[in-house]
């Protein structure tokens, strides 16, 4: 089996792939924060209905990935892959504790770097120092392995970021901290930069709370999501916030994939990726019908790369991978 681990926002997502048949399974992270190397290991395995000898090769994401530029053996990365685990997002160990109990784990593992500053992908996105996360890099090649080489993917959650794939290439992205906002993420406009620089809260707290649902009366996705079956207006209008900005940030990523080659099929992810009304208005915005992949589509991407490096690829989507068993 080969597996692929998926360090989401709310919860780390596992999957485990062999020969063609698909478990997954996934564990809050406040609850993973908490528990101990073996009895990750001992979840891992039971959920997967594996034994952990049968762990051909795993495929790890973890934080921002910003220490390396390749696909790394993991029991060989420093500092976890990463520069510095401050930054943005929440921070609850979640991610640490899996990563630590794999690497001293029997279990052969790699580790997807996210893309960055010092990536191969388009130089004029190096403006920015941080373009994706590494689960990032799971959906797209969950996506790519769908037979298609051109596309753009759009993961909208609590936070939104899009990646474009050229000719089975990574070619950019843009960071949930730049462009479009999620249901709680989103770029610091200029009130929020003005109340970071009064002392009110500080830049990553101003990040936090710049979603969709900082502008609106609901407090939780699933409050919004019960006045939008209800269609009160202010829910709508939020809805059509997060598809508006979304259809942009796929366009805008459009542009850049034009200047090599092609537009690429529009894919969406993420939990408001998969909501009919959210589907239906970026569908609608950019003349297109969006593929949707499931909330899975990034843990199990990671497996998918775990077998096609255990097949023998040496390179993944344009990453170098450096590894060998």
């Amino acid at each position: 089996m080969f597996i692929g681990v998926d360090h989401g926002t709310n919860a780390m997502r596992f999957a485990g792939v062999c020969e063609g048949d698909v478990k997954t399974f996934e564990l809050p992270r406040s609850e993973v924060a908490h528990m101990s190397g073996p009895e990750i290991l001992e979840s891992v395995t039971s959920n997967l209905e594996v034994d952990i000898s049968d762990i051909e090769l795993a495929a790890v994401t973890y934080s921002m990935g910003d220490g390396i530029v390749a696909i790394e053996d993991l029991k060989m990365v420093s500092s976890r892959g990463v520069v510095s685990i401050e930054g943005v997002g929440k921070k609850t160990g979640a991610g640490t504790r899996v990563f630590d109990a794999i690497k001293e784990s029997v279990i052969p593992a790699v580790l997807i770097p996210g893309i960055h500053s010092k990536s191969n992908t388009d130089s004029r996105m190096n403006v920015f120092s941080h373009s994706t996360s590494p689960e990032k890099i799971g959906i797209a090649y969950n996506a790519h392995c769908k037979g298609v080489d051109d596309l753009v993917v759009s993961d909208i959650s609590s936070n939104t970021v899009t990646v474009g794939v050229c000719g089975g290439k990574l070619v950019g992205a843009i960071d949930a901290c730049i462009f479009a906002p999620g249901t709680q993420h989103g770029p610091l406009d200029l009130e929020a930069i003005r109340d970071v620089d009064a002392g009110k809260c500080s830049a990553n707290d101003a990040f936090m709370n710049a979603g969709v649902l900082s502008r609106s009366p609901y407090s939780s996705v699933e409050e919004l999501l019960r006045a939008l079956k209800d269609k009160e207006d202010e829910a709508v209008l939020a809805m059509d916030r997060i598809s508006l900005f979304a259809a942009m940030e796929i366009a805008a990523m459009q542009v850049l994939m034009e200047d090599h080659g092609a537009r690429g099929k529009v894919f969406l992810a993420g939990s408001m990726g998969e909501d009919e009304f959210v589907v239906d208005r970026i569908g609608r915005h950019l003349g297109v019908k969006p593929d949707v992949l499931g909330k899975w589509s990034a843990s199990i991407g990671c497996a998918e790369i775990a077998r096609d490096i255990a097949g023998g690829a040496d390179r993944i989507l344009g990453l170098d991978v450096h590894f060998s068993f």
